[in-house]
């Protein structure tokens, strides 16, 4: 019954018609639960929408093609105030566009390396040598994937850098260690270190927390170190742009004869909130041995 009254029913083949959809889409708004029929007839299985929502159908529509995930879409859709519905569209697309500028550098990266051209990246950074004495360090470790690692890394190293208090004080840069490649099909796992004076006080930091399941901490001695590093800017610090400064640093080892001697680390030796873009704030750096 196509009838112009909103509080009617429409077929499925004349509320196509004035969503401008197909009734293949309808169906699968409907398998996905993003916008279900006012009414199904139980004898014929004929599905009957109202005309008023047609608008959501539209909505629903435009928002796919903008890639937006269904679980997404359906807090955009059922929100009632429509100034927190354009926010939630406004804070999505900001997360698109910052994937696309992450992937537009990606692309700029790859391309030099496929031409050809990797020399000139690697030339922009300065590797040096530095030799770094035993110290205590208490930790925080966690699998996580590239995208949780701006959120995780600062927030693990404060809680390390405040519980530092209790174990004598910071004694030296907070780093954080990659025991294997993080992206976004890998997660690690990465450990978040403070150097701290006091061992006997960080071990007994260490087992006030022993079975705390929320998060895994711990204390050890981490032997002294010769690191091969590279210092870059805060804005280097982002994926991908620091991949550039890893693959400089194993490429001068590798022409200077140095061999691996534990795992990379990035070194935070400046206030990040304090620091400009192009400030350098952190230390790529690779544990390096003679072979």
């Amino acid at each position: 019954m196509d009838v112009k009254d909103d509080g009617e029913l429409l077929t499925i083949g004349a509320f196509a018609a004035r969503a401008r959809l197909s009734a293949k889409a309808l169906r699968l708004y409907d398998r996905l639960g993003l916008l279900a029929p006012a009414h199904i007839d139980e004898a014929s299985g004929y599905r009957y929408y109202r005309a008023d929502q047609v608008e959501r159908a539209r909505l629903v529509a435009l928002l796919r093609q903008l890639d937006m995930p269904l679980a997404r879409i359906a807090e955009v859709v059922e929100t009632a105030d429509g100034f927190e519905a354009g926010d939630r569209l406004a804070a999505y697309w900001g997360d698109v566009e910052n994937r696309f500028a992450a992937q537009r550098t990606l692309a700029a990266y790859l391309r030099a390396r496929l031409s050809g051209r990797s020399s000139e990246m690697y030339e922009k950074f300065e590797v040096q040598l530095v030799d770094v004495p035993e110290q205590v360090i208490i930790t925080e470790t966690r699998h996580a994937l590239a995208d949780e690692l701006p959120v995780w890394i600062p927030a693990s190293l404060g809680r390390l850098e405040q519980a530092a208090g209790e174990c004598g004080g910071i004694v030296g840069a907070p780093y954080v260690v990659y025991y294997s490649a993080v992206s976004m099909e890998s997660d690690g796992p990465v450990e978040s270190c403070v150097p701290v004076a006091d061992e006997s006080a960080a071990r007994s930091w260490a087992a006030a927390r022993d079975g705390d399941r929320g998060r895994r901490t711990g204390v050890r001695i981490e032997p002294a170190r010769r690191l091969a590093y590279a210092r870059i800017t805060k804005a280097q610090v982002a994926h991908p742009q620091i991949l550039a400064p890893y693959e400089a640093v194993e490429t001068w080892m590798k022409r200077e004869g140095w061999d691996y001697d534990g795992h990379c680390r990035e070194i935070y030796f400046a206030d990040w909130d304090a620091a400009g873009a192009e400030d350098p704030v952190c230390d790529v750096a690779f544990p390096v041995k003679r072979p």
